[in-house]
């Protein structure tokens, strides 16, 4: 196991990964931009080092400067998180160009599986079921005759990255030119890839994806999977495990589909296999995240696994001390999303300073944050500023928990989202289960009705 290993993040997501480390007695190196130099996982953190300005580029994306700071600080490794560097395959090189240890898979798998076009083709030799589509469209005519050949509607995606950047749904021809230019623009700046390809657009469908772990002893396991159907634009909003549109049959099958299908592309670390689920109850594979994700306290709350100390086992070469066999899914978990935004103003970022904080506690009750009274939102980097997330017996009791928790939080000094997510659960056809994808799109929620155009 490392001894010191330094965390190229910050907010939430390096607080958490900050307190895996303390209990795992591993040292902790904190490092933050101009903006952040009060935030919260600098001060948790063994070590801290400013790395640069304000902007992302200046500071989480820039490689040197944090394995420079590494290997200042003595670290024996580098966990990204997730977002900035995390599905970074030039980064990962750098590390282990540097003696360092990415805390992720190796550069090689990130850039077969980080491509999402060339992904596709090489879940075709296993036995899941890929949503048709391309490889990469070089131009916009390009695009226009391979939507052609599939049939409108399509949706363009970025080949790099994630979090709902570079996607554009495409209903006709008319709006194909004007869609790829966008999504590829768009691309560029988040992802340095302006890179896209088309796949058929499935709809109405559920967004379900299975986490799993995977060593480099040839072990893989599944830890059942999570509904994050629950978007706008592409981003999820609210998530929960397990899905309450899959049954015990469907979730067996597809569990058994995954583990193959990650062993036969010889994935290691912590990943997550997305699928849409249509109405017939078919899985189309969509893509494969090679880091942890924002919604992993939910599958760590139903199996009482901790993902990102088996992240660092599995970095530091241990095998898997889990089966699948030993996995067991216990009662039902929901996460919501708390961000600084305003969703009465097309949800519009609210930095600004935290004038008063409160979050609930109790039996069944978690929240990962790094807010605090006092504490500075810049505008600079994501607007999530915590994630409430709560266990239940079922559903039904994980949702009145859920509604319960969110009307005790207290955020002041900012707009949040606080208000538009118990909207959410109080809406009839989320407590049946009776939604999909276009649920935010199509619902009227806090008065806010959501254009996706």
């Amino acid at each position: 196991m490392f001894s010191k290993i330094l965390i190229a993040n910050r907010g939430e997501i390096a607080v958490r990964i900050i307190r895996a480390c303390k209990e795992m007695g591993v040292a902790t190196v904190a490092v933050y931009s101009e903006a952040d130099k009060n935030a919260l996982h600098v001060a948790l953190a063994d070590q801290s080092y400013c790395i640069g300005g304000p902007e992302a580029s200046e500071s989480y994306l820039n490689e040197n400067q944090i394995i420079s700071t590494a290997i200042l600080a003595g670290a024996q490794a580098i966990h990204p998180g997730y977002g900035f560097l995390s599905e970074n395959a030039h980064f990962a090189r750098a590390c282990r160009k540097n003696g360092l240890v990415f805390i992720g898979p190796d550069p090689e798998s990130m850039e077969r599986i980080g491509n999402k076009a060339l992904l596709k083709e090489l879940i075709r030799s296993t036995c899941l079921t890929v949503i048709p589509g391309t490889k990469t469209v070089a131009s916009a005519a390009e695009a226009r005759q391979a939507a052609d050949g599939i049939g409108y509607p399509v949706m363009l995606k970025a080949c790099a990255g994630g979090g709902g950047r570079g996607i554009r749904l495409i209903h006709s021809e008319d709006e194909l030119e004007d869609a790829y230019y966008q999504a590829t623009s768009e691309a560029v700046s988040a992802f340095g890839d302006g890179s896209v390809y088309l796949e058929k657009y499935i709809f109405p469908a559920r967004h379900v994806e299975l986490q799993i772990l995977a060593d480099e002893h040839g072990n893989a396991v599944c830890l059942g999977d999570r509904d994050c159907s629950l978007q706008r634009r592409n981003q999820k909003l609210l998530e929960e495990t397990p899905s309450p549109a899959v049954n015990d049959g469907q979730r067996q099958g597809i569990i058994e589909l995954a583990v193959d299908a990650v062993k036969k592309i010889g994935y290691v670390g912590a990943g997550t296999l997305e699928f849409l689920l249509d109405r017939e109850g078919n899985f189309w594979f969509m893509e494969m995240n090679t880091r942890i994700q924002v919604e992993h306290p939910v599958t760590e709350w139903v199996t009482g696994i901790d993902l990102v100390k088996e992240q660092l086992k599995i970095a530091s070469g241990m095998p898997l001390e889990i089966s699948q066999e030993d996995v067991r899914i216990q009662g039902h978990a929901i996460e919501c999303r708390i961000n600084a935004e305003n969703p009465q103003k097309n949800f519009r970022p609210s930095p600004g300073t935290i004038q008063g904080a409160h979050f609930p506690g109790g039996n069944g009750i978690r929240v990962d944050t790094c807010v605090y009274n006092g504490c500075k939102i810049p505008p600079y980097y994501d607007s999530m500023l915590a994630k409430l997330i709560v266990h239940a017996g079922n559903r039904k009791e994980a949702i009145a928990k859920m509604q319960s928790a969110l009307g005790e939080v207290i955020i002041d000094g900012i707009d949040t989202n606080i208000d538009y997510q118990y909207e959410i659960l109080k809406d009839e056809d989320y407590q049946s289960g009776n939604f999909d994808t276009g649920f935010l799109a199509s619902h009227i929620i806090a008065g806010v009705k959501i254009n996706e155009n």
